[in-house]
């Protein structure tokens, strides 16, 4: 792990202490963000949120409060506060700006059509969710050989591992655009921070808004429907991360910490009230505006059950 000027959120897996417990003991959790240095204009007053609260009253009833966590889960090992929409706003918190409004999304490496088609869904999927341009951009528009450089051999059987610092600092930090909110690279490859851990889901750096995700375990026991939720649920969560949004404890939420894979698989891919009204913030639209669109990308996507779900949302925000 970065220790000189680099805040980072990554997933954290437990040990790998036999092959049947990977997949339970794999930690899919983030560490507590910071205000990264693009920090916007401070937040309003009070008063000019009322339509917000309101909002957030009229879909509280959608999300389940966060009940007592289970063994494994990451409340019952990280103690936590939570973020009110009132504490985000405090927080002086990151925010698109005129110059950096684009979210952008790299595919990087070697990555299988179907791998190709989620990360295409789910760049569609970050630009409902925030209300912000995503564009694509090409990996063939970076230098750097993305293993062999800095990776090593790891686990059994053994796979070829990348060091996620390397991604960040020397793969993804020369190509950032200067129109970017925020650069996301999605990749193939297995990835560890460094020799204490076995390896990391992903990694993201606040202050230099990069951040880079494996795919590589995330189809695991997975069908296609499966695969893609958790896919948008990761996504979702480190971008909000990016803006500043702390872990949620108040409800099931996509911004709640989880520490494995089937904590993950509980969640909703939607942002409870506390976090959809820090979204609208700083994407600078309504509930109703975010809630139509999440509506189509939904449709769109053979995603029914949520399409419902965000249909029932808008009902009530507009009522």
């Amino acid at each position: 792990m970065p220790t000189t000027g680099t805040k980072i959120i990554q997933y954290r897996p437990a040990a790998k202490l036999v092959v049947l417990t990977v997949v339970l003991c794999a930690c899919i959790s983030c560490s507590k963000p910071e205000a990264a240095s693009n920090t916007a204009t401070p937040p309003e007053t009070r008063t000019d949120f009322k339509f917000l609260r309101e909002a957030m009253i009229k879909v509280a009833s959608f999300f389940q409060p966060m009940g007592k966590p289970q063994g494994f889960d990451w409340l019952a090992s990280h103690r936590e506060p939570g973020q009110t929409f009132d504490e985000y706003l405090d927080s002086k918190p990151t925010k698109p700006t005129k110059e950096r409004q684009a979210i952008y999304v790299l595919p990087l490496g070697t990555l299988t059509a179907r791998q190709k088609r989620i990360i295409d869904i789910t760049a569609g999927y970050l630009a409902a969710f925030y209300d912000l341009p995503v564009k694509k951009m090409s990996a063939e528009a970076i230098k750097h050989p993305l293993s062999v450089q800095d990776s090593r051999r790891h686990g059994y059987p053994e796979v070829e591992q990348i060091r996620t610092g390397y991604i960040l600092d020397e793969v993804l930090k020369p190509q950032l655009p200067k129109d970017a909110a925020a650069l996301i690279a999605f990749t193939s490859s297995d990835l560890y921070p460094d020799e204490t851990m076995n390896f990391v889901f992903g990694q993201a750096s606040m202050e230099d808004r990069l951040g880079v995700w494996s795919l590589y375990r995330l189809d695991d026991n997975a069908d296609e429907a499966t695969f893609l939720r958790r896919t948008l649920k990761i996504a979702a969560h480190e971008t909000g991360h990016m803006f500043s949004m702390h872990h949620c404890t108040k409800y099931e939420c996509v911004m709640s910490g989880t520490n494995y894979l089937g904590e993950t698989d509980r969640r909703p891919i939607d942002a409870c009230p506390e976090c959809m009204a820090k979204i609208c913030w700083l994407s600078d639209i309504t509930p109703a505006e975010r809630y139509k669109k999440l509506v189509d990308f939904c449709k769109k996507n053979g995603l029914a059950k949520e399409a419902d779900e965000f249909e029932k949302k808008l009902a009530a925000v507009t009522n």
